[in-house]
């Protein structure tokens, strides 16, 4: 399946009117309404990686996760999205009808959002405020770059998310220690993402959701995209459950300038090499040309 960028798509501003951490957005591999929850306020995040859309070098406004106003703006905002009011605002009245539905409540913001110290206690107070607003087929998603899997309070929250209809996607952008670690820029080790993805899929079936892009006007190599099949094998052969890969490429402006978006030619034929390797599902976003 391959999914076009709407313009909207584009628009993933983590501030709505007055909030500081619960922020909607029309999100392309969601295909409908997504409220985002910024665990990680202060911009920190354990990877750097060349295509984020963070600006890092600039002071953040918040430093700290005030976890009753988290509430505060998720419940306001689930009010306003159940009685419509949301497609009032100028940001969401051009909303095609058959997007006009909330999808999920998504895990994500500034940095890794599993690195925040509660990160169970805050799974389990959004699952009871869904559960209030009867909102019991909107998934939870933790979107996850997979690195804090290993953690007590880390397990312990995915399983809160596997009680409460959640969907784990994890980044897995490369499939050599090489590639990784440019793309990433990250000290955490290449096989601790593997292991984690690999242990948490023999649990529950993960997303796989692999952002692949243009570095100075070069796509990734052939055999770097054959390592990254090798390693969904791996995962799969070792027990692990991938229920679908999302093959998707730079729709946001990134954080370094020599990044740019692959052609929707090249994410297709990325998509069936994957298909063609692995057996799994794969889906296509495609990317916006600045």
């Amino acid at each position: 399946m391959n999914h076009s960028t709407n313009p909207l798509h584009a628009d993933h501003s983590r501030q709505f009117e007055q909030n500081r951490y619960v922020y909607p957005v029309l999100s392309r591999r969601s295909r409908g309404l997504s409220l985002g929850v910024n665990l990680n306020p202060d911009k920190i995040c354990n990877f750097d990686c060349i295509y984020c859309q963070v600006n890092r070098r600039t002071e953040a406004e918040t430093t700290f996760v005030d976890l009753p106003a988290v509430l505060r703006e998720l419940d306001d905002l689930l009010s306003l999205i159940a009685s419509g009011e949301i497609y009032q605002h100028p940001k969401f009245a051009n909303v095609p009808d058959e997007l006009r539905r909330l999808n999920d409540i998504a895990f994500s913001g500034d940095g890794e959002p599993t690195t925040y110290r509660n990160f169970d206690e805050i799974i389990s107070q959004v699952a009871s405020l869904k559960k209030q607003h009867q909102l019991d087929d909107t998934k939870l998603v933790l979107i996850t770059n997979a690195s804090m899997f290993h953690r007590p309070a880390v397990q312990n929250g995915l399983k809160l998310m596997d009680e409460n209809n959640g969907e784990i996607w994890a980044k897995l952008d490369a499939g050599t220690e090489e590639y990784y670690h440019f793309i990433e820029r990250t000290k955490i080790p290449f096989q601790q993402i593997l292991d984690n993805i690999r242990d948490a899929a023999k649990v529950r079936p993960l997303v796989i959701q692999s952002l692949l892009m243009r570095v100075n006007d070069v796509p990734p190599s052939e055999a770097e995209i054959a390592a990254f099949c090798e390693r969904l094998n791996d995962i799969t052969s070792a027990g692990g459950q991938l229920k679908l890969i999302q093959i998707y490429t730079v729709a946001r402006t990134p954080a370094e300038s020599y990044v740019s978006c692959l052609e929707d030619e090249e994410v297709d034929r990325i998509a069936d090499t994957v298909r063609e390797r692995t057996g799994l599902t794969v889906e296509s976003y495609y990317g916006r040309k600045t």
